[in-house]
């Protein structure tokens, strides 16, 4: 039967001890800042890179545009459905002028033949920009990615400065050992 007092205090680091020393305190300010880094910064640095990302990804997909192109060389054969190839194209930017470059396209193509390729607002050839989903799905990446590295880092430094604290206390119980040891070295008989 259980009636005894729960042993376990909260808070204990900062409680009134006499045993408790200046490194005692600083451990514990050590770990509260961790966990306030891990909830609130880990937090704010995912949101913020997600945030981020969706923004650069929404931009991306206003400013590519959309334009066909003549392929002006072959490109050989397609071994595997996803095989592309270099190709020189020629296509007509969005104020009318023709512009010619080398770009993937799939395999397998003529010259002569049309695809369909992503320019910028001067004209210059770019990649795709991603759909909505693939865009979503990369910002939570990124973000997760983000709150992993902030808090790797405060633990990362938390454990250094904790070792640093151990390494300093274990010094201490040294020095105090030095003193008090030799009082205990006589021999029983």
């Amino acid at each position: 039967m259980r009636t005894g007092r729960r042993t376990k205090r909260w808070l204990w680091r900062w409680r009134a001890n006499p045993l408790r020393r200046r490194d005692d305190v600083i451990e514990a300010w050590l770990v509260l800042a961790l966990w306030a880094l891990f909830t609130v910064g880990g937090t704010l640095a995912g949101v913020l890179t997600a945030r981020t990302a969706d923004d650069v990804f929404m931009q991306q997909r206003a400013e590519r545009i959309p334009v066909t192109a003549v392929l002006l060389t072959s490109t050989p054969r397609a071994e595997a459905k996803s095989y592309r190839a270099f190709a020189q194209v020629r296509w007509t930017g969005a104020d009318g002028s023709a512009h010619t470059g080398k770009t993937l396209v799939d395999g397998g193509l003529r010259a002569g033949s049309t695809t369909e390729l992503w320019t910028d607002t001067r004209g210059n050839l770019t990649t795709r920009p991603p759909s909505p989903t693939d865009a979503a799905a990369e910002a939570v990446l990124l973000g997760a990615a983000s709150a992993l590295a902030v808090t790797g880092i405060a633990f990362g430094a938390t454990g250094a400065a904790r070792w640093w604290l151990d390494r300093r206390r274990i010094d201490g119980w040294g020095r105090e050992w030095d003193l008090v040891g030799p009082r205990w070295g006589h021999k029983t008989g």
